[in-house]
């Protein structure tokens, strides 16, 4: 399994929590007017799966993030994800994708954890949250496992993107600062910034 194309060639992931079916909508489109292409959804709360389902099958690959159990998996596909993003390891979570063919990133912060997950070779690992050891740490870690390929999420707005990318991240996850706002233009307009430093 691999990630969705357009998180490879962007490698932006925005990350949208207390999304509904009449906001997701709008969020979508503010991202699509930047040029991005992916969107990932977090299921915690009433909405997040309405909200998936409300905008799966347009212009953004769309997929369920907060996941930590099967059973939210299956309605998070269900509703049309087209990949998972879990907050922790969870080898059972990721055999279970690896059945469905669906791709899952699992979240992992210790040497040990991020081990494990890659061990069972998904397409990449979500290192979080990131904040806490910043760019140094994932290229620490990328020391011992040079083949890693690490998703960076919590913390990543502008003013560290770059650092990310050039520390060897594959792609970055970016939530509150790009997408827990009320203004579209916003959100397109901090979209368009983070695409500008990808290289």
């Amino acid at each position: 399994m691999t990630l969705p194309g357009p998180i490879l060639e962007q490698r932006v992931i925005p990350v949208a929590r207390g999304q509904d079916a009449e906001s997701a909508p709008i969020l979508a489109e503010a991202l699509r007017a930047s040029g991005i292409s992916s969107l990932e959804i977090t299921v915690e709360g009433g909405g997040g799966l309405e909200a998936i389902a409300a905008v799966s099958g347009g212009e953004l690959v769309v997929g369920a993030g907060s996941i930590t159990t099967v059973d939210e998996a299956e309605r998070a596909v269900a509703a049309g994800a087209s990949f998972l993003v879990t907050p922790h390891l969870d080898v059972g979570l990721i055999e279970w994708a690896s059945t469905q063919e669906v791709p899952i990133v699992p979240g992992a912060l210790t040497p040990t954890e991020v081990a494990t997950a890659w061990r069972h070779r998904p397409p990449a690992v979500k290192l979080f949250p990131a904040h806490v050891g910043g760019p140094e740490y994932l290229k620490s870690l990328r020391g011992p496992f040079p083949d890693l390929a690490l998703i960076p999420t919590g913390g990543v707005d502008a003013g560290n993107i770059a650092a990310y990318l050039a520390a060897g991240a594959v792609a970055v996850g970016v939530g509150g600062w790009l997408t827990a706002h009320d203004d579209p233009g916003l959100v397109t307009a901090r979209a368009v910034e983070l695409l500008r430093q990808v290289v």
